[in-house]
């Protein structure tokens, strides 16, 4: 099986919301809700993409020839690569009926463990998201990130406890999906969470606890108050309010801040290792990459995802090679140009 074979075959059963592009922009999908669209008009999920191809990568080949070393480590796990599949719940509600939170769960989390990299897994207004993803990750040993919404504390509460059951070595909460139409008027209230009360849920965690939905400096400041092992530079996809910055565009000013103090990951747009190097380039430690996992989920099953993964990473290796950094660790600033205009 081919990439390109895998969306043939994804086209065939993924809904009525993502196309299954040759490459995920949020051109053809946007202001689709729900599903991988927008909410409003799309504009921040098309930016997002667009501002990752407005860097440009610095060629440079004089340097000692050695074999390219991709692997990293995050709170003591070693990876093949920088990259992880990001989260998704309620697949059948928004990518079509050929999978179920049990089902595409079970597929993603052991393709990516296989395959030397971690999953992170979704949630929903079901409880069986969560729970369906938590079995999954415990099938697997723990190699996979629980990633929970902002709900009320009873509501994180019980789901933390299936966290645990799983052995998670980590877990998440996108706090950037506050802007959810599903999160908007619940009783118990969901939604924003204070300092003093993301600072309670992380210890509630156990485990590395991760933070998604940073877009400013002001925001990693509140995180690391808080007590976050990581964030994520998020915008929710670009799915959640329009006319925001990509996260491309503010992810050195929140690298700076942090300062080394947490792992700064960051998602949103980024399509094909080059954009990974880029990301690193900027001070990312790793990167998330969602909505093109799905596809190869619904298009290929594990062999999709084992074929995206190796897509991605030899995108990586070959970016690095020809930009001369050998391992992680030597890829630099110097070895990409931000548009001027950006400040």
């Amino acid at each position: 099986m081919t990439y390109q074979e895998v969306l043939e075959s994804a086209k065939t059963c993924i809904g009525p919301y993502c196309k299954a592009c040759k490459e995920c922009n949020g051109k053809a999908c946007k202001s689709q809700m729900p599903g991988p669209g927008a909410k409003g008009v799309g504009d921040t999920a098309i930016r997002n993409y667009e501002k990752w191809k407005e860097i440009r990568v610095q060629m440079d080949t004089l340097y000692e020839n050695k074999q390219i070393d991709t692997t990293c480590n995050f709170f003591g796990k070693e990876f093949r690569y920088p990259f992880f599949a990001g989260p998704v719940g309620a697949v059948n509600l928004h990518y079509g009926e050929k999978y179920d939170d049990m089902s595409y769960n079970k597929v993603l989390v052991s393709a990516c463990s296989k395959a030397g990299i971690a999953a992170f897994t979704g949630d929903g207004t079901n409880p069986e998201v969560v729970r369906c993803a938590a079995k999954a990750i415990g099938e697997e040993n723990g190699a996979g990130i629980p990633t929970i919404k902002p709900w009320n504390f009873a509501t994180i509460e019980e789901k933390m406890e299936l966290v645990h059951e799983a052995g998670a070595f980590a877990v998440a909460m996108d706090v950037d999906a506050a802007g959810l139409p599903f999160l908007k008027n619940m009783e118990p209230p969901a939604g924003s969470k204070t300092v003093e009360e993301l600072k309670e849920i992380a210890e509630l965690a156990k485990v590395p606890f991760i933070v998604k939905g940073v877009m400013t400096a002001k925001g990693a400041r509140k995180a690391k108050e808080a007590g976050a092992a990581a964030i994520v530079v998020s915008n929710h996809g670009g799915r959640v309010l329009d006319s925001c910055l990509a996260t491309a565009e503010v992810l050195e000013e929140i690298v700076a801040e942090v300062n080394g103090s947490m792992k700064v990951l960051v998602d949103g747009g980024i399509r094909c290792g080059t954009d990974v190097f880029k990301a690193l380039a900027l001070g990312a430690d790793g990167v998330l990459i969602c909505r093109p996992f799905v596809t190869a989920v619904y298009g290929g099953g594990e062999e999709g995802v084992k074929l995206y993964i190796e897509k991605i990473g030899t995108e990586l290796k070959d970016t690095m090679a020809m930009c001369g950094a050998t391992n992680l660790g030597e890829i630099t600033k110097d070895m990409v140009r931000v548009p001027a205009d950006w400040r």
